[in-house]
């Protein structure tokens, strides 16, 4: 294995990584259905701001996934 395809690799596993993290810590489509369902209370500032970092973790992951999908044809080309 030579350096470049070592780096790759390397960067690679962290691509991965980090796409799963940032799919692991979006919340899911029912979340609002079951919190309704419980009771919970939600005030307008509270939507806003699980909005807001759902929008800014789906940006993410449509970015990291394009990250990874490029490192996968590089890699597959080495």
């Amino acid at each position: 294995m030579t350096t470049p395809q070592l780096v790759l690799s390397i960067i690679y596993f962290i691509v991965s990584l980090v796409l799963v993290a940032i799919v692991m810590l979006q919340s899911g489509k029912s979340a609002g259905l079951s919190s309704a369902i419980a009771g919970g209370a939600d005030t307008f500032l509270s939507k806003n701001k699980s909005k807001s970092t759902d929008a800014r973790l789906a940006r993410m992951t449509k970015w990291v996934a394009v990250v990874f999908m490029v490192l996968t044809l590089v890699v597959c080309l080495l």
